[in-house]
């Protein structure tokens, strides 16, 4: 006899306080010669590791999230008035990640620095969780929670017991604990003066990060 089961999904919700800043930091350049590029983007990330070593940081807290060099061409209309490409120089992207406990005084700081320091790159402020994993267990729990409610209901309706749970299907993908108040920021270049004992006045309160996720349960049914 085929054992008798129901398939329910179940679905949690919680809202998290954030209590860390990911701080995303962009450089760009293009240089005429493979090697110049190189050395200068080198160069850049020094200045942001002396930047953040002289705020406190150990320098191997500026993570680098992404690095490439590639060829830029641009099109032209020449004398025959065909369209051609011609070689612009060599591009680098360099993007990198600085995180810290939530605090707007610090991060003041660290803004005010990369402002007056030699580098002007483009930054995005981001606020997560410490311990993302504690919170993802949270979740799981009251996704299952959710679905053994809604399987209760069902097997009540139909008059049967709801038995032990025979199988959980979750998909285990990425949960994106980010909130970010802010857009895409450009800090000007300017002279490298009191940059570690000067700071912007920051009052940032971000909201709290509203995540969900799904668990779905087959339970055996009893009569």
């Amino acid at each position: 006899m085929m054992e008798r089961t129901i398939r329910v999904t179940g679905k949690g919700k919680l809202s998290v306080k954030p209590d860390m800043i990911r701080l995303r930091i962009n450089i760009e350049g293009m240089y005429e010669e493979y090697d110049e590029t190189l050395r200068k983007s080198s160069d850049c990330v020094e200045i942001l590791k002396d930047l953040i070593e002289k705020l406190g940081y150990e320098r191997k807290e500026l993570k680098t999230l992404y690095f490439n060099i590639d060829t830029e061409y641009e099109s032209y209309q020449a004398r025959d008035k065909s369209w051609k490409r011609r070689f612009k120089g060599y591009k680098y992207v360099h993007r990198m990640k600085l995180e810290f406990p939530a605090d707007n005084k610090r991060l003041g700081k660290i803004l005010y620095a990369l402002a007056h320091c030699s580098v002007s790159p483009e930054f995005t402020i981001e606020y997560t969780v410490a311990d993302p994993g504690k919170s993802k267990n949270e979740l799981l729990g009251a996704a299952v929670k959710d679905s053994q409610a809604k399987a209760s209901v069902l097997a009540e309706a139909a008059g049967v017991n709801l038995g032990k749970i025979i199988n959980i299907d979750y998909s285990w993908g990425e949960i994106d604990f980010v909130s970010r108040p802010l857009q895409e920021m450009s800090l000007r270049c300017c002279e490298p003066e009191e940059c570690e004992s000067a700071s912007y006045d920051m009052d940032i309160e971000p909201d709290d990060i509203d995540i969900s996720d799904t668990v779905t349960v087959i339970w055996g049914l009893e009569d």
